[in-house]
């Protein structure tokens, strides 16, 4: 298995902030009186109170729980992780640049599909490594990571890290958990496996407990943003071994949660029953935008994630779409990486579905 960078091999560094929630839970008593904390707790907070109410004025004063226990509570009783395997921090984007800082030294080789989520190679590079690209696998009706050639590049580059996002993004593509331990197996020893699972959270599979474990050697990544509705408050968490947990404390940013995203998200998770009815109802419209598509024409490609994603004949009409549409307002997605240029991404939200909306691409299609 993979081993650490030799500077947090050892038993530092260690948080030296680890705040007051922390410290009341290892003293097993309340710390009601925060006077070395240096927190503006005499602040009026006149203006915040008159626009968003007391009881959001009131998570503003101090520093919020360090290791955002609370999230993590629910998040190890609806998913049977186990408390020690799970870490909390500003989004799945955050996630993404805490396991490069954790795991990766500057100057390695990380390994990614050209044209994936395009921000791990933005964090990768700016982190100091080197990223190899291997291209989709592409075929009627699919686009997929190519798993194999993943796997190769490992091993040619000496990769320190392989991503996958699985689903993935931006072709919705899904690899099955047996596929995904197979390039697990079948990667260099001290390689670790970064799996964007932002999107899991849609797959038609996700409710029988397949994604709930920690897998050695790999770091998993979910995030709240999607099915939870909650990317404006910016909510990630990992699901790794104890040891990389403890690693990826050392790097984090002591106080990266605030005390009002916490207690949105802990509020949220506690009504799980209006997530699985938003999942449903994503799920349907994705169905109903993917069925209107292809009775157009379009090579609609499989989708186990929130939104619909096609394959125009050319990277010039998907552009000429993509513009006309922004033209209007209307945003969608099309990928940058010139591979995939002929890609474009609808989001399943009800807007999608109003008549008309997307005329360009009806147009462009022939109706």
């Amino acid at each position: 298995m993979p081993t650490f960078p030799d500077h947090l091999a050892g038993d530092g560094p260690h948080n030296p902030f680890p705040g007051i929630k922390v410290l009341e839970r290892k003293l097993g008593h309340a710390i009601p009186h925060r006077l070395g904390s240096n927190e503006g707790l005499d602040m009026p907070h006149r203006a915040l109170r008159e626009r968003f109410g007391d009881a959001a004025a009131d998570h503003a004063y101090g520093y919020g729980d360090a290791e955002a226990l609370g999230i993590r509570q629910r998040l190890a009783a609806q998913q049977g992780i186990d408390l020690e395997n799970l870490i909390v921090d500003a989004g799945a984007d955050s996630l993404i640049a805490l396991t490069l800082r954790a795991l990766v030294e500057p100057g390695s080789s990380v390994v990614a599909t050209a044209g994936t989520y395009p921000t791990f190679g933005y964090f990768a590079r700016g982190h100091g490594a080197e990223v190899a690209e291997v291209a989709y696998h592409q075929a009627p009706g699919v686009l997929a990571p190519d798993l194999a050639a993943l796997s190769d590049a490992a091993h040619r580059e000496r990769s320190r890290l392989v991503y996958l996002a699985n689903p993935d993004n931006p072709g919705g593509h899904l690899h099955t958990d047996a596929d995904v331990a197979a390039l697990r197996d079948r990667l260099p020893d001290d390689c670790w496996l970064l799996l964007d699972e932002a999107y899991g959270d849609f797959r038609d599979d996700a409710a029988d407990g397949a994604l709930s474990r920690a897998l050695p050697g790999v770091v998993r990544l979910r995030t709240l943003s999607k099915a939870h509705g909650l990317a404006g408050l910016r909510v990630g968490y990992a699901v790794a071994e104890s040891d990389v947990v403890e690693v990826m404390m050392k790097v984090r940013i002591h106080y990266a949660m605030s005390t009002l995203t916490q207690a949105m998200a802990e509020t949220v998770l506690d009504a799980p029953e209006e997530t699985r009815a938003h999942i449903d109802a994503v799920k349907a419209r994705r169905a109903r935008l993917a069925d209107h598509l292809e009775r157009l024409g379009a090579e609609v490609l499989p989708s186990a994630t929130n939104f619909v994603a096609l394959r125009l004949p050319d990277a010039d009409t998907a552009g000429r779409v993509h513009q006309t549409l922004l033209g209007e307002g209307k945003l969608i997605a099309r990928p940058g990486h010139p591979d995939i240029a002929n890609v474009l991404r609808i989001t399943a939200v009800e807007d999608a579905l109003v008549p008309g909306r997307i005329e360009a691409l009806e147009a462009a299609l022939g109706r």
